[in-house]
């Protein structure tokens, strides 16, 4: 998910009460909630090697270990730089408690795109998809921001119950993730029922992969990709209307005659880009055109996005 909800994320478990068991708790919720994408340096690689890089070891197990201690220590270390009399007194266990529920929150909203993540990592280097949430959810972000707020009004008058509306909204969002959560599993079931039956597959052909991709705004609609060994297309599912395939299917080049010519072209082009990008890669597409040969994914073939998410190669015939 985008830094704002993360960041949020964190404000909000704050205002649920958590912020009053030890002084410094705020910010080192909403830090901690931040803290995996510490990875985003990758970025400064170029290319895409980042893709390689991202969602892997700062958000697996050894980092959900390691980072709530170190964001500990330099809280702790701050306190004793810049002393506030004014506020809470620092409680260790309750500061380490909190680094670690900050942190933990990252992978647990980041694994609900359709992105990926690598949970287990340095473990396992499996990619895990939640499919559920659009990267950036402004029902979300309407949800937090509206905990968030109205539960510090009410501090700021000194209400009782200023935890409320925090709560409330923790729990909206945890309704509307479950639902949206329901949407996906309907939306691929019936995909993947859809495919079965439209192209005739035998028995012992191996099940196709339909994958719902939320959208933007519109959390009762996703955007269906499907592919099985040779060919791949898409449909949409709406809630109350079902899903729909679109007519046309297309040859996704990545069988095993696909993979020797990109092995072949990686031990030519030595590319850091074509490796980081097949392993980040889902659902691999290749095109041999006039001036290049081009590795995309199907979950972001829009024109709109294509150019961030696809790596070129010398064309077979040079």
């Amino acid at each position: 998910m985008d830094n704002l909800t993360h960041s949020l994320a964190g404000a909000i478990l704050g205002q649920m009460g958590l912020k009053t068991k030890t002084g410094l708790a705020m910010p080192t919720l909403i830090i901690a909630a931040n803290l995996p994408d510490i990875d985003a340096v990758a970025t400064l690689l170029g290319g895409h090697q980042h893709l390689a890089i991202r969602r892997g070891i700062t958000h697996g197990p050894i980092a959900m270990v390691l980072l709530p201690i170190i964001l500990w220590a330099a809280m702790l270390a701050w306190d004793k730089w810049r002393p506030n009399p004014k506020r809470l007194p620092l409680h260790k266990g309750w500061l380490l408690a909190l680094a670690y529920i900050g942190t933990i929150s990252h992978p647990a909203l980041d694994w609900l795109n359709n992105y990926g993540i690598r949970l287990l990592e340095p473990f396992s280097s499996q990619w895990f998809y939640g499919d559920t949430i659009f990267i950036i959810d402004i029902w979300i972000w309407a949800a937090l921001i509206a905990g968030v707020w109205l539960s510090r009004r009410r501090e700021r008058r000194g209400e009782a119950n200023w935890r409320m509306p925090a709560i409330c909204g923790f729990f909206a969002i945890c309704a509307y993730i479950f639902a949206n959560g329901l949407i996906t599993g309907q939306a691929e079931s019936q995909g993947r029922d859809l495919v079965i039956a439209r192209y005739d597959r035998t028995a012992t052909m191996p099940e196709p992969l339909v994958v719902a991709n939320a959208v933007p705004v519109e959390f009762w609609r996703r955007e269906i990709a499907w592919r099985d060994t040779q060919d791949y297309g898409f449909g949409s599912y709406s809630l109350g209307k079902g899903t729909r395939l679109t007519g046309e299917v297309h040859q996704h080049n990545m069988g095993e005659d696909g993979r020797r010519t990109i092995a072949d072209r990686l031990r030519r082009s030595k590319s850091l880009d074509t490796t980081a990008y097949l392993f980040w890669s889902r659902m691999p597409v290749l095109q041999n055109k006039s001036d290049a040969l081009i590795i995309s994914d199907q979950r972001f073939l829009d024109p709109r996005v294509t150019d961030r998410f696809q790596v070129r190669l010398p064309p077979l015939r040079q």
